[in-house]
């Protein structure tokens, strides 16, 4: 959810830069969440902190500032609001101040006993401007940092976040800055993301890297429970205690800000979708040996352990687990063991069967997923382990599982997941392959034949993007008034149908069921009336001609009942042709891979219906991109 940036530089010079570096910052954070945003600045002499904050839009505080300038400073935080707690509204957007307002904070999270601090403080003659539990926060430091300077005589940042986050219940990431201590920055960090980039002469902070990769690719990782004090020339982490942490794990981000800016596209969801084909390019990047096996680095489990292991559960949620429902055909397929999907926000409330030999394979493209970290962490107290498909460095998941494929997609700006979809049923198939090399499940040819023609998907992917598009648009301006649609499939197809339903939910505001399209009779049939869309996943009629078959057969119960029939079908189909009013045809390709292609046009149909509304692609109403509370 929201969005953090920090910046500290050197205390000897107030300047521009350090509001110009939390602008930028929030402006690549934005998707993070964008009912408000807000800046906090310190500096030599000042008696507060400079705070300026607006509901809405990030625009909304940019052209403000222009009117009325801010003062040049030494160090600066940042904000971006997806709501959790108190409406948004200016007195709600971060930051909030100390009563002296010497102190601000900005928070990600929510903080579950902010009630009883309030009423606490409210005893003791504090009073609220706004209704969030940020801003008790920011009362308790305000009032610890007090106590700290009674006793100590001088202020300690640093010894009050630990402080104060000792005395906090819930998710929180908090940074701090006071403006007597005009040369640091503190951050605390408890089941929600902070990572820390390293420059010369100046450090920044950051829920990811994208608030901070203009400025340095390098950057330093930040553990649960632990604070850390940063100024323009070191980096201090420790504990909630006090104690100091050494070797704090270091990377590389390799990907620099214009992979995360629109570079000339009308949106970063239409960017993203074009780049769909180096999505799953790059995530089969590096995978083979010289002996052309697979060999898989990161998945550091040992081969008798991986060998033992009798049942496969995926936890993931939204699109993630509609990537892990099209991964367990093919895995179960391949290695021939049992693969249940689970929602991750339901899987530890229902005490589900975990063994040593269950490998739980938790799918995130954020990494910071709080119901799939939270169910992560079930399953390694069951004794499971753990493998994570994830697409950010640094992030939470990746670090606490046992073993990590990461899909180098590249930032996924845009809050519907496009890019991300495709890689993640990449490196699902990836790590299905390798499971049936290890296990021996497979032979070896036929490893390598899958693995060929795993590699020529990006080429298909990229003919439908270059001969599909027109079509989608046009069917998007012919279905822009429909009220509702249906999306069905059958085997793989049943996935992406779910998928391609949640798309047009997102962005198009449309109402929309995805369904198996056997269920068809058993229910969904009833909402067909004359006019209504309906769109199928057709199967190829190479291989499992039943599967199409049957298909073909919902096709024409619809089609009796008036429906106006869309579908995505294997080009040369002639009972489709002979059924549907629009068809987006995808390439030759083998069944279990087809999700990769026929999930595109779908990808399109829903950003341009959602054009044609006149609505945000990119920001969808009431979501952001990274769900960090549950």
């Amino acid at each position: 959810m929201c969005g953090i940036v920090g910046y500290a530089g050197s205390v000897h010079t107030a300047c521009g830069k350090p509001l110009e570096v939390c602008l930028q910052g929030l402006g690549r954070l934005e998707y993070r969440g964008y009912d408000s945003a807000g800046v906090a600045l310190s500096a030599p002499g000042m008696n507060q902190v400079a705070v300026r904050k607006k509901a809405g839009r990030l625009s909304n505080l940019v052209g403000d500032i222009e009117q009325h300038p801010m003062p040049q400073a030494t160090v600066a935080i940042g904000h971006t609001r997806w709501a959790t707690n108190g409406v948004p509204s200016d007195s709600n957007a971060h930051p909030h101040t100390s009563a002296d307002g010497k102190v601000a904070i900005i928070h990600n999270g929510i903080i579950e006993n902010a009630s009883q601090l309030r009423l606490d403080l409210q005893a003791e003659g504090y009073h609220f401007s706004s209704s969030t539990d940020t801003e008790v926060a920011a009362k308790l430091l305000g009032k610890i940092v007090d106590a700290i300077i009674e006793q100590d005589g001088k202020p300690d940042l640093s010894k009050a976040v630990r402080r104060l986050a000792r005395m906090l219940t819930g998710a929180f990431t908090i940074l701090a800055t006071d403006c007597r201590q005009p040369d640091i920055i503190v951050g605390a960090r408890h089941d929600s993301p902070l990572v820390v980039g390293l420059g010369d002469g100046e450090n920044f902070l950051g829920s990811d890297v994208a608030a901070f990769v203009a400025y340095t690719k390098r950057a330093l990782e930040i553990g649960q429970d632990q604070v850390v004090c940063v100024s323009a020339t070191n980096v201090e982490v420790t504990d909630f205690d006090g104690n100091v942490i050494h070797d704090c794990p270091t990377f590389e981000v390799n990907w620099d800000a214009s992979a995360a800016e629109k570079g000339g596209w009308d949106s970063f969801m239409d960017k993203e979708i074009h780049e769909d084909p180096s999505a799953v390019q790059r995530t089969l990047l590096g995978r083979l040996d010289e002996q052309g096996e697979l060999n898989l680095d990161e998945v550091r489990i040992d081969e008798h352990d991986i060998k033992a292991i009798d049942k496969i559960v995926v936890i993931a949620c939204g699109t993630a687990a509609y990537a892990g429902m099209v991964a367990k055909y093919a895995i179960e397929h391949w290695v021939r063991i049992p693969v249940e999907v689970e929602l991750a926000h339901e899987f530890r409330y229902r005490d589900p069967i975990l063994t040593p030999r269950t490998l739980v394979v938790a799918i995130s493209q954020s990494g910071e997923t709080m119901d799939t970290l939270m169910a992560l962490r079930h399953a390694r107290e069951q004794g499971s382990r753990v493998l994570a498909i994830c697409n950010t460095q640094g992030a939470s998941i990746p670090r606490e599982s046992d073993a990590v494929l990461y899909t180098h997609a590249g930032p996924e700006v845009a809050v519907a997941s496009t890019k991300a979809f495709v890689a993640q049923i990449t490196a699902a198939y990836v790590l299905g392959l390798f499971l049936a090399q290890v296990k021996g499940a497979m032979f070896k040819d036929e490893i390598h034949q899958m693995l060929q023609s795993l590699q020529s998907m990006p080429q298909k992917i990229q003919w439908i993007l270059d001969t599909q598009t027109q079509t989608v648009q046009r069917a998007a301006a012919q279905m822009v008034d429909a009220k509702s649609f249906l999306f069905l499939g059958r085997h793989v197809g049943y996935p992406v149908a779910m998928e391609g339903a949640l798309k047009l939910k997102e962005i198009a505001y449309t109402f929309t069921e995805g369904f198996a399209a056997g269920e068809l009779k058993h229910g969904p049939i009833a909402l067909v009336d004359e006019g209504e869309p309906v769109v199928f996943i057709v199967p190829p009629e190479r291989g499992r001609n039943i599967l199409h078959a049957k298909v073909i057969s919902g096709i024409e119960e619809v089609k009796a009942r008036g429906a106006s029939i869309i579908a995505v079908a294997e080009e040369g189909d002639k009972d489709v042709e002979r059924y549907a009013d629009i068809v987006f045809w995808r390439p030759q390709c083998h069944t279990l891979l087809s999700p990769l292609v026929d999930v595109v046009p779908l990808q399109l149909f829903a950003m341009y219906m959602a054009q044609s509304k006149g609505y945000d692609v990119d920001k969808p109403r009431n979501l952001a991109k990274s769900v960090t509370v549950e």
